[in-house]
Parts: structure tokens; C-alpha cells; sequence
């Protein structure tokens, strides 16, 4: 069911933290929306960050959960009573997400990858 966890660091200054984890860790940037970069071990796909722009969309989520099936996810929250604080939607860069609020009071992307 999970894919992936992805960690995300928001605040600061975004370039110069996307320039530290890069030089600090060799990691690579497959991806970069300007309000989102996605950093990656170059040997392991699974080792991710996400560093986020002042101009991000949404709640700031504190991590990332890739899953296979994020609607019977999304209705897994519903039935156990979770606080959606980001409707369940298909975003224009090809993933399908909501935000849930865990009990700690820290804010889950949860998302799969929309396939064509």
C-alpha cells in the first residue's frame, strides 16, 4: 500500500536550503515547480525530500505518503472520523491527493500518482 514517506522542510530560505541538502548529500533534483522541489538519492529512489516555497498551495503537510490507492485511503479517513483539512482532488502535475490532520495535530499529504 505505501510507496513511499517523504519528509518536507518548509520555511527559511528555499534555494539556499535545496543548495545545502544538494552539495551536503549529492542528492539529485528531478523535480522543481518553483514553490516545490523534490530532491532524490541518486542510488536510492526511495530517499526523498520536498522543500517548499513560500508560495505553496494549501496546508503546510509535516510529511508525505505515497500509497498505491489514495481514494480507499481517503475513505479509510472518513469512516474512522480524521479531520480533512484538503479535499481529495486531482493536482495539474499529475498526482491525486488530500491532506488529513494525524492526532498530533501534524498535517499528511496523502497521494498516488494519476496514471493515463
Amino acid at each position: 500500500m505505501v510507496r513511499r514517506i517523504v519528509p518536507n522542510l518548509f520555511g527559511g530560505d528555499p534555494a539556499a536550503t535545496r543548495s545545502f541538502y544538494v552539495d551536503m548529500f549529492d542528492l539529485d533534483v528531478p523535480m522543481d515547480m518553483g514553490w516545490i522541489a523534490t530532491l532524490v538519492a541518486p542510488d536510492n529512489a526511495a530517499a526523498q525530500l520536498s522543500i517548499f516555497g513560500p508560495d505553496a498551495e494549501g496546508p503546510e503537510p509535516f510529511v508525505s505518503i505515497e500509497v498505491d490507492d489514495v481514494d480507499a485511503v481517503h475513505d479509510r479517513a472518513i469512516d474512522v472520523g480524521c479531520e480533512i483539512v484538503y479535499s481529495l482532488r486531482d493536482e495539474e502535475w499529475g498526482v491525486r491527493r488530500f491532506m488529513v490532520r494525524d492526532p498530533g495535530g501534524r498535517v499528511v499529504n496523502v497521494l498516488s500518482h494519476i496514471t493515463t
